[in-house]
Order: C-alpha cells, then structure tokens, then sequence
C-alpha cells in the first residue's frame, strides 16, 4: 500500500506529466507500428536460424530505449545491445528479460558486480579484462558463471583482441570457471562502402580465426559480425546473429543500400510557432545579424534550438515543413528557439506545429538530410536530440 507521501508523488507526476505534454513547445513522435514493421522487413532477409539484436544504446539512437525496446522484441529481435551498464539496467528495471550485451567496455568492480546482478552479459575485449572479471566474480557471494562475449579486432582497431590470437584469448577465458563464452564476435569498420575491400577483409579475417578455434576442437556457441549495413549488403556475413542499430529506425546506412529492404521512418521531431511577425526589409535576425531581410517579411518563431538537440550549424542551411509546405529557416539558431520565413504561408498562427524531422503531407526531412548538410552521419543527429524533448509513442 502507498504511504501519503508515495500517493502524493504519484499523483503529482501524473499531473507534471499531463500538464508537461500539453503544454509542450516541441517534441519527438516515435512510430511505433513503423518501428515493428521495420523489425518484420529485416528479419525476413534472414535466415530462420539467425536472430536479430536490436542495438539501442545511447536511448535507442535518441528513440526511448525502453519502448523501443520492448517494440523489437514483440516484432522478432531476441536479443538487445547497449554500451553501458547502466544503460542494461534501465531495461531490467523495465521488466524486460531478454538477453542484453554490452557491447561496451566495463572493469571496475562495481560495474561487475552490477552485471552479475542484472543479468547483463559483458564483452571482453582482452586477457586482461577476462582475469578482471574472473578474480572479481570469486569475491562476489553465490554468484554462478556468468556468460560473456569474446570481442576481435579484425580492422576496427577499437576494442577487441588481435583477430590472430584468438585461440589463445578464447582458451584462457574457457579455463576460467566463473566464465562461460556465450559468442565470440567483431564489428566491420567500412560496411556502408561501395567499395568492400576492406569488409572482405575483416570477413577472411574473422574466418581464419574461426579457424584457428575448429582446428583446437572449439565450437563457438554463437557468431556475429554484421551491422546494418553488413546486415542488408551480403547475406554470408549474418551467421548466427546480426546486430542492427539504424536500420531498425527506418533509415539506411548508405544510399546505394536504399533498394535492399523497404523501411519507414520512425522519428519525427516537432514544435510550436510561439510567435509571428512582420519586419522591414534591412532588418538583422537573431544573434550577429547572419541573414538581413531582403524585402518586408513575415517571420515565425519557433520554440526549439540548439539546446534540445537542432545543431546551430545549419543556421540559414535549413528547410522545415508547415502546412504541407517547405520554408526557410533564417538567422542563428539559438538555444531554445529558430525562426522562419513564412512570407509564402498567410495566415500562420502561434500554436501551428513545425515539422523539422518527418513528414507532412508530401513532403519529407529526413536526418540523411541534415547530416548531409553538417557533412556528418545521420547516427549523430539522432543521437543528438536532448531529454527535454519528451518523447510521445504513437500507436
């Protein structure tokens, strides 16, 4: 039973909640039934015995970790990775029990500990770090082995073990008994090149190291090696588990991938016109005067900056979606708010929405967009959008 304190909480967030969504400048949709579909289109490139990790580290790409991961494991992903430990744990929380991997590094004894307690299970990038775990776990009352991911550097050069030494990481790690070897993976550094000479490579590179362990008489219990990417461009890359991030989210990693699976858009990014009016021509807008009015105009502003994630890069680069329509944004994006040139539009009111990321009508902004613009990558700008953003799941 709730004591008066925990009833008066409760109520109170419920109340913060419902008077925070309505009263919201901006927000992210998430397309829920987008999102499974998605799930549902990747898994059909699979073969029955490969499973399907959904990656939603860093909040799911900016997504909502949680729903978007309880989405994937109702539309066909069986297994999640994250990067942190507490990022596993959050799940957990949730209720969800799926298998998690961190696909991150962890040593301290408070993250081992957390792990065994969870439920979680580690990568183990080197012999170092399996002798960690190992003498760690010894100390930790009643814990049982738990299960651990051996991770090979093939060409990455990020974390991982020397693809060459790898029967001897995998046999130190099996003569550890608090250990137990749940899959022995790598990760492709050029999988979204046309050019796959390198892919190919880290791919030979990974099979003469399944190798190295078959010649021993070791059996790996599960392999995995191809992001979305790898995941969409060569089917001899899946083995038993391919790890999808940005694919799951309805974008493709590379343009000449769009055409290897049909996929929707998940995340929409949205706010209010706080308010409208006209300036002369010559006027300066926002901070240091980077766009003068040429003519007479009529301008919106926007309740959304650079604090809640849109990058003042793309001051005066940008288009945005009103009414069905695209329109320039003008001046310095600020932190908390844009504005617009709305000349074209009659008739714009505070309180219309401003699609920034999405669609509307026939026309779309995608973060492909923005990232070209930035000369970045679209992960980036997905995992750029800040908390204060309240996420709305779309059903």
């Amino acid at each position: 039973m709730l004591s008066h304190q925990e009833t008066k909480n409760s109520a109170f967030q419920k109340h913060y909640d419902n008077y925070a969504w309505c009263s919201q400048r901006a927000w992210i949709e998430i397309d829920i039934a987008a999102l499974s579909y998605n799930v549902k289109q990747l898994r059909q490139l699979l073969s029955p015995h490969t499973q399907l990790m959904a990656v939603v580290k860093a909040d799911a790409y900016g997504h909502g970790a949680i729903t978007v991961a309880q989405t994937a494991l109702e539309a066909g992903a069986s297994w999640l990775g994250v990067a942190t430990v507490p990022e596993g744990m959050q799940l957990r929380e949730s209720g969800i029990d799926a298998p998690i991997l961190i696909l991150g590094a962890t040593h301290t004894l408070e993250q081992i500990q957390a792990i065994a307690e969870w439920q979680l299970q580690p990568t183990l990038s080197s012999p170092q770090q399996a002798l960690i775990f190992s003498t760690a776990l010894e100390t930790i009352k009643g814990s049982s082995p738990i299960p651990v991911h051996i991770k090979l550097d093939t060409g990455m050069s990020r974390l991982g073990t020397h693809w060459g030494q790898a029967s001897e990481f995998v046999q130190l790690v099996q003569g550890l008994p608090q250990l137990q070897i749940a899959s022995i993976y790598s990760h492709l550094a050029t999988a979204d090149s046309e050019d796959t000479t390198v892919m190919k490579q880290q791919h030979a590179r990974f099979e003469s190291a399944i190798a190295q362990l078959k010649a021993l008489g070791i059996a790996a219990p599960c392999l995995h090696l191809a992001n979305s990417a790898a995941t969409m461009s060569d089917r001899s890359l899946h083995y038993d588990m391919v790890r999808i991030g940005l694919g799951i989210y309805g974008l493709y990693p590379a343009p000449h991938l769009n055409d290897t699976v049909n996929l929707r858009s998940v995340l929409q990014v949205k706010a209010r016109v706080t308010q409208v009016k006209t300036i002369t021509a010559g006027s300066g807008v926002s901070y240091g005067h980077t766009f003068i009015a040429p003519n007479n105009m009529r301008i919106a502003v926007v309740g959304i900056g650079y604090a809640d994630g849109v990058p003042r890069n793309l001051s005066n680069k940008m288009q945005v979606i009103i009414r069905g329509q695209r329109v320039a944004q003008i001046g310095n994006i600020t932190m908390d708010q844009m504005m617009l040139d709305v000349s074209n539009i009659p008739g714009i009111q505070a309180g219309e929405v401003v699609t920034l990321l999405g669609k509307d009508g026939e026309e779309e902004i995608s973060a492909n967009d923005w990232a070209e613009k930035l000369n970045t990558i679209s992960w980036e700008i997905l995992c750029g959008f800040k908390h204060r953003l309240p996420r709305l799941a779309l059903t």
